[in-house]
């Protein structure tokens, strides 16, 4: 599982002094950042191979100015061309919202799915969630 902290920002606030619901997937995109690392180890645009499809989140309590936070990411699964990701949100030692997404690996050239790579599926399975069963 990868982890990182954030200090909640004042502009990130919103009219009710929580943090705003579109925070919530920036800080989850920063999470992603190791796992981006994986698929593209000099982040390099021009062989950028990753889009996002789809991403949920659920929201279950009040996230809050002037306390930090942490973001935990770990993978949920992984496909033949694509990976869900599983993240988390995490302030005085209570979940305040968790979110899924699924990244698929993709070929610009060909504007294309493409398999994701035998070391690189190695290198995520280091981080599948554990069975919670």
């Amino acid at each position: 599982m990868f982890s990182y902290s954030v200090e909640p920002r004042f502009s990130e606030t919103d009219a009710l002094g929580h943090i705003n619901n579109t925070v919530i997937p920036q800080w989850f995109e920063q999470g992603r950042l190791p796992i981006f690392h994986i698929f593209n180890p000099d982040l390099s645009l021009v062989e950028w191979n990753l889009i996002l499809k789809k991403m949920d989140v659920d929201f279950i309590a009040q996230i809050f100015l002037f306390s930090p936070v942490e973001i935990r990411t770990a993978i949920k699964s992984i496909g033949n061309t694509s990976l869900t990701i599983h993240q988390e949100v995490w302030q005085k030692d209570e979940l305040v919202a968790r979110g899924d997404c699924v990244m698929v690996h993709f070929d610009y050239e060909n504007q294309a799915k493409a398999p994701i790579p035998r070391e690189v599926r190695e290198q995520l399975e280091r981080h599948l969630l554990e069975d919670e069963t």
